[in-house]
């Protein structure tokens, strides 16, 4: 029985899954938008929204938390200086998750296994017309 198990395996090892969803976070921290498919869109979500809220209070304790997190350091850097700052009187709901690739006749599914895809943005982002990276 699977009772009280929230996240998704996602076919990876413990140690894999971590460090993707790590590499997944430093990059849509850094591009501020990413593309990726739907199962692991939903789950990052889960890494992201709280490491916003540690970017608000920048404390020494908020920093080591999330280079503990993140592991990067020009992304905790930008965090408490840009990112913190940009959702001060937000409450929650930092990232938006859009089914991808609904246009030019392409069915929203990753050409080769047919997975569907998503793209992860920041909300409240500064309009800029910059290519979503890839995060496969």
């Amino acid at each position: 029985m699977r009772h009280r198990q929230s996240n998704r395996k996602l076919n990876r090892t413990t140690s894999h899954r971590l460090a993707m969803f790590r590499n997944m976070s430093v990059a849509l921290l850094q591009h501020e938008v990413i593309k990726t498919t739907l199962p692991k869109a939903k789950e990052l979500r889960r890494c992201v929204e709280p490491l916003i809220p540690l970017g608000k209070a920048p404390t020494l304790a908020n920093h080591r938390l999330a280079f503990d997190r993140l592991r990067d350091r020009e992304t905790v850097v930008k965090l408490f200086g840009e990112l913190g700052p940009r959702y001060k009187t937000r409450p929650g709901g930092y990232l938006r998750i859009l089914k991808y690739g609904f246009r030019n006749g392409d069915n929203g599914f990753r050409n080769g296994d047919n997975a569907p895809m998503a793209l992860v943005e920041l909300v409240d982002r500064p309009d800029t017309d910059a290519e979503p990276v890839s995060a496969e």
